[in-house]
């Protein structure tokens, strides 16, 4: 006997739920009626299941489906019209129920002894007071959950707000350990939040490096050769990167990986800061290359900080490759609508994408957490719906 198999997929349904309440009434008492009580539910009186919104949110933040598109495969599926509005309206009130439990991530990022931040641009289409085409700004902290103790669970945080200011960032920032290290770009802000949290503060080699690569790419192709000044730049990081690359190839821990660096990565340092050093002012400043030098010598107390400590990060590409799925989902919904929107957006993100790197369902969790939210009634309860806490 021979056999074959193929892939099938079977289409998705939507079906109605039906609840039935029965009323009653008592000869024994004032003869009014009485009612059974509606089932507790996240949004009340909603149009939508708990798996309904679960399956939207993971629709949108996840696979970057817009939700008039959910709308109309909604339509399809159940063969009725489904508003777009009604959905959008759901989503925005699934984000602002969840607040307690992103309220707790916070809590636990800022306690955390390693912190990453970024941020990146964020269209919000009707926010009073501002034009539809004004720039806003979604906030990215992460921790990469390795912790001092090695038990923290890995978090990312997205919040929204209409400004890039010191001002938000320290209220985004306040009550974070002090003494943390604290891994960031190059954008003032954040050493205002370091200096003022007595932060130990990093700064990352991959911006730094991407400066000298833009100032290399912008010569001639017949003038790019490994004697350019930014060439010689990019070499010598390279060789940082190297050291990296090659602890993490043989496992090492970071007591072993701060040897390497003391032993390799040290004396690059050097030679990176001896040809800063004889180039800086003999480039113009406004040139590519001399912003990269300029960029390189501002950060310099910064990037060479990772080597003090093996736990510490040589740069920020986990919390590039963390902002990264909401850019990507960004090119398909294009803006938030309203403020509300964009708040709501930023909860269901991070929750999302804390459960990603957990290795979490997260369609599963986010229909058990709406299932249980409406039944949480104090701290213990909200903080028994974090995302490694809450079993689907």
């Amino acid at each position: 006997m021979q056999t074959s198999e193929q892939m099938d997929i079977i289409p998705q349904q939507v079906r109605v739920i039906r609840h039935e309440r029965v009323k009653y009434a008592c000869p024994c008492c004032d003869g009014g009626m009485r009612l059974a009580a509606r089932p507790a539910q996240i949004i009340p009186r909603g149009l939508f299941t708990e798996s309904a919104l679960a399956w939207m949110a993971v629709s949108k933040y996840l696979d970057g489906l817009p939700l008039y598109r959910q709308a109309v495969l909604l339509g399809r599926f159940g063969g009725t019209d489904i508003s777009r509005n009604t959905v959008a309206g759901s989503m925005v009130r699934a984000g602002q129920a969840v607040q307690p439990v992103v309220n707790l991530l916070r809590d636990a990022l800022l306690d955390a002894p390693l912190v990453f931040g970024d941020e990146t641009e964020l269209q919000v289409l009707k926010e009073p007071g501002r034009s539809a085409q004004a720039k806003s700004y979604v906030w990215a902290q992460m921790t990469d959950g390795s912790g001092r103790d090695g038990t923290r669970p890995p978090i990312r945080l997205f919040a929204y707000s209409p400004s890039r200011s010191t001002k938000t960032a320290m209220e985004l920032y306040a009550g974070i350990r002090p003494g943390a290290v604290f891994m960031t770009d190059g954008y003032e802000v954040y050493d205002t939040v370091a200096e003022t949290n007595k932060l130990v503060h990093l700064a990352c080699w991959t911006h730094c490096r991407r400066y000298f690569l833009e100032a290399l790419q912008s010569l001639p192709k017949d003038q790019r050769g490994p004697n350019q000044l930014a060439a010689r730049f990019i070499a010598l990081i390279g060789k940082l990167c190297h050291v990296e690359a090659q602890a993490r190839r043989d496992g090492v821990d970071a007591t072993e990986l701060g040897r390497r660096r003391q032993q390799h990565s040290v004396p690059v340092l050097d030679d990176i800061e001896a040809l800063l050093l004889v180039n800086l002012h003999g480039v113009l400043p406004k040139s590519l290359l001399g912003q990269a030098l300029h960029y390189l010598s501002s950060q310099w107390s910064k990037l060479k900080r990772y080597v003090e400590d093996g736990r510490y990060s040589i740069d920020n590409n986990v919390q590039e490759n963390a902002i990264r799925p909401f850019c990507v989902g960004r090119r398909n919904w294009l803006f938030a609508d309203t403020v509300a929107g964009a708040n709501a957006s930023a909860n269901l993100y991070s929750l999302l994408q804390t459960c990603k790197v957990n290795g979490i369902d997260g369609y599963r969790y986010l229909r058990a957490l709406f299932i249980a939210l409406p039944k949480a009634q104090t701290a213990d309860d909200y903080a028994a719906l974090l995302p490694w806490r809450l079993t689907p």
